[in-house]
């Protein structure tokens, strides 16, 4: 454990996620799936750069975030048909968030907004035939569904992006 001061810490976190949560995006715009590799690869950067950049009782304490996000994102696939593939990644995630009220209120916000704007975005997006015409294998484009994975790694990268603005 280096206790690193929280602006390395989350730029170092923010910079090991970014590549992780383009594959994400781009895999659910495309496939309308998240990999189980990309929800493995998000858990290791946990287990791997976790006690590196937290207090080791902090990360020991947020893996019990994965069981609860978890437990709820199985029964939001199994009464809202929430993907599995989002619950998976929503869960491995989950770690990575603090469990601080300050950071709750701030993932929440982060998804309510990125929700709406990616929901708006990914709308518009698909109704451009230019974009279509680029992009015609998407899957995304051709069904009711919205990748939420979308929303998902926005809302992570998005955090700790915040974080390292305001700890700058």
């Amino acid at each position: 454990m280096l206790h690193l001061p929280t602006f390395v810490a989350a730029l170092v976190l923010l910079i090991v996620l970014t590549p992780i949560c383009l594959w994400v995006i781009f895999t659910d715009l495309k496939y309308m799936k998240i990999r189980n590799a990309a929800s493995l690869t998000l858990l290791g950067v946990f287990v791997v750069v976790g006690p590196l950049v937290m207090p080791f009782g902090d990360w020991a304490w947020r893996w019990s975030h994965l069981a609860v996000v978890l437990a709820v994102g199985l029964v939001l696939n199994m009464v809202a048909h929430f993907g599995m593939g989002d619950v998976k990644f929503a869960a491995a995630g989950a770690p990575l968030i603090s469990h601080t009220p300050g950071s709750l209120q701030l993932v929440l916000l982060l998804i309510a907004t990125t929700t709406l704007i990616t929901f708006a975005l990914h709308r518009i997006a698909r109704a451009i035939p230019a974009v279509r015409r680029a992009t015609p294998d998407w899957e995304s484009w051709k069904r009711a569904d919205f990748p939420f994975g979308l929303v998902l790694a926005t809302t992570l990268w998005g955090y700790y992006a915040l974080i390292v603005a305001i700890t700058a």
